[in-house]
């Protein structure tokens, strides 16, 4: 009987010395590493205002994601929020308020059918006087958002005044080694279409923002464009590819809600009844 008391009294301090002096190459927790990190955000991308019923798709979403039975901390549109018709200020206005209606804080970047290489300068200026800036950074529970405008930089092209690598390598550098989401438009991956792989982003463009991913907490990539429900990855990062809310192809207009927990992603796309 002696024995087993003994026993019992040196396995308790064997576990609380190592508690307090844990053996070499394990470290102790840091104070506060228990606690969770866990909130939910919602994408919607491609609602190409303007053409078919396209807004009346987008007012029904907005009224979906009103109800949602969670706290939203944002929504983010990833791009392609008018059909080729940004100057349009009627259709400019009408998308825009349908958008406002959202009760979360709305954050919005450019796709290639808002800001359009043939008419750059134009309307790379309505985006920004109308819509917002080319790149910026919110931030939601610690997590830096960044959504850029990257499409020069897939594509090769320039626009005065703004490098899209340089000006996303300056915002992670503000995040100051905090983690990041990166919502972007066009997924820096191949594109298949028609039954045929096609190259989306040149191959170095690709290398050099994966190089800029990596050197960064960057937990996820978040995009539009492809029009359909995709899951990539950009090195280590994954690359979320969200449906769109445009019924082009036949597509049921949808949205995705994320949580973010821990450092990873989750999400469910929700879909608009027919």
């Amino acid at each position: 009987m002696m024995k087993f008391v003994l026993t019992q009294t040196w396995i308790g301090a064997l576990l609380l010395g190592l508690a307090v002096f844990p053996p070499l190459g394990v470290r102790a927790s840091p104070p506060g590493a228990e606690a969770q990190i866990r909130f939910y955000f919602v994408q919607i991308t491609d609602t190409h205002f303007g053409e078919r019923d396209h807004l009346e798709r987008t007012r029904k979403l907005v009224e979906q994601i009103n109800r949602l039975p969670y706290e939203i901390a944002c929504v983010v549109h990833t791009g392609d929020i008018f059909a080729d018709n940004i100057a349009d200020a009627g259709v400019r206005e009408a998308g825009l308020g349908v958008l406002r209606s959202l009760k979360a804080p709305l954050h919005l970047l450019p796709g290639n059918h808002d800001i359009l290489q043939k008419d750059l300068e134009r309307t790379a200026a309505v985006y920004s006087r109308s819509v917002g800036p080319l790149l910026h950074t919110v931030e939601y529970h610690g997590v830096v958002f960044i959504l850029a405008y990257t499409e020069p930089l897939a594509l090769g092209f320039g626009l005065d005044g703004y490098e899209p690598l340089r000006e996303l390598e300056a915002a992670l550098v503000r995040s100051a080694g905090k983690p990041a989401i990166l919502f972007h438009h066009r997924p820096a991956v191949d594109d298949y279409y028609e039954f045929a792989s096609s190259p989306g982003w040149s191959g170095p463009a690709r290398a050099a923002l994966e190089k800029l991913l990596t050197a960064h907490d960057v937990k996820a990539v978040i995009t539009g464009h492809f029009h359909r429900d995709e899951l990539h990855w950009a090195g280590s990062r994954p690359v979320f590819a969200a449906p769109p809310v445009a019924g082009y192809w036949g597509r049921q207009a949808g949205f995705r809600l994320y949580e973010y927990h821990n450092g990873r992603l989750g999400y469910r796309t929700i879909y608009l009844p027919e």
